[in-house]
């Protein structure tokens, strides 16, 4: 029997989608043991589910190591996937923003310096608006940049503001809304489509309307 593989992002909501996949009937009891295994599959059902870090499921699934995956917006938009995008799944909510210092005020006639690791949708923004800026890739601890005159704002995902506040930043601009979002790979969409259907819409009837 053909398996059907699906990267399942690690962490608190890589459990959410799990347990989504379990109500709609796509269960695998070994993914919840205390175990370090990184694959579980339900020969039964023709079932791989994989733990992978939340930024690779989009090349798992758009490589087809993966049929299926999980993965937020953020990436999608950030990193273009050559996938299909299904379902919002309505869980992992949160937004990318802009944040500054309290006393933060743009300079118009230079450019904005911002610190971020979604250069591609801190490009899109402004060139959208017009404003000039000059992008500082860096992979963690964004908040520190303006602190340290690095960067004049920020451009990260915010989900409550507690880490900002702690840091004397906040947000002055919403760019787009974030959450977790069903994908899956182009060619397994043909070949494997059936069954990628039939969780589609087992996921689909959990979503709040």
């Amino acid at each position: 029997m053909d398996m059907l593989n699906v990267a399942l992002p690690k962490g608190r909501l890589g459990e959410k989608v799990y347990d989504m996949f379990e109500k709609a009937g796509f269960e695998c009891p070994s993914i919840k043991e205390e175990n370090r295994k990184l694959t579980f599959e339900n020969a039964e059902l023709g079932i791989r589910y994989f733990w992978v870090k939340p930024s690779d499921v989009a090349i798992y699934v758009e490589r087809g190591a993966a049929d299926i995956g999980v993965a937020g917006k953020d990436i999608l938009l950030e990193y273009k996937p050559d996938v299909y995008e299904l379902l919002d799944l309505d869980i992992g909510k949160c937004r990318v923003a802009v944040a500054a210092p309290a006393d933060f005020r743009d300079v118009p006639g230079r450019a904005l310096k911002v610190a971020t690791k979604f250069a591609n949708i801190a490009k899109a923004h402004y060139d959208s608006i017009g404003r000039e800026i000059d992008i500082i890739h860096l992979n963690g601890s964004i908040e520190l940049a303006p602190i340290l005159k690095l960067s004049d704002v920020i451009v990260d995902i915010v989900e409550t503001g507690r880490t900002l506040k702690e840091n004397n930043l906040e947000v002055i601009e919403d760019i787009v809304p974030i959450s977790a979002r069903l994908i899956a790979n182009k060619a397994s969409s043909k070949f494997k489509g059936e069954i990628i259907g039939k969780i589609s819409r087992g996921l689909a009837s959990q979503i709040s309307l």
